[in-house]
């Protein structure tokens, strides 16, 4: 995997990614889904409204594919996803992918993406 493999960093589900990718995925994905809104608005046709909902279905699944690979980073299944669903609880979600350190070394979801090779 290239440096910035964006087709693999934002649409598969194997593999570990860190903080700064994850950070980076969801600046991307912000960025994608407040731009397909305004032209959605400035359009204001049902063709406009289909394409932003096109486009949010391609999000959510960038965002399912960001997430899950940093909690492969931390060591857990990408299915702690779902802790994000869970009210109060779910901020857990947002310190783990977010703010911790991922594993050091190679783990159970692949080598180390800081490692440099």
């Amino acid at each position: 995997m290239g440096e910035f493999d964006w087709k693999h960093i934002l649409f598969a589900f194997d593999g570990r990614i860190n903080r700064g990718k994850f950070w980076l995925g969801a600046a991307v994905i912000w960025v994608a889904i407040t731009l397909s809104f305004f032209i959605a608005v400035a359009v204001n046709s049902p063709i406009g409204w289909f394409l932003f909902v096109l486009a949010y279905t391609v999000v959510f699944w960038a965002g399912l594919s960001i997430s899950i690979k940093r909690w492969h980073d931390r060591d857990k299944s990408g299915w702690w996803i779902l802790i994000g669903f869970v009210p109060v609880i779910g901020i857990w979600a947002l310190i783990e992918t977010g703010f911790l350190e991922g594993t050091k070394g190679d783990n159970t979801y692949g080598p180390d993406p800081l490692a440099g090779g």
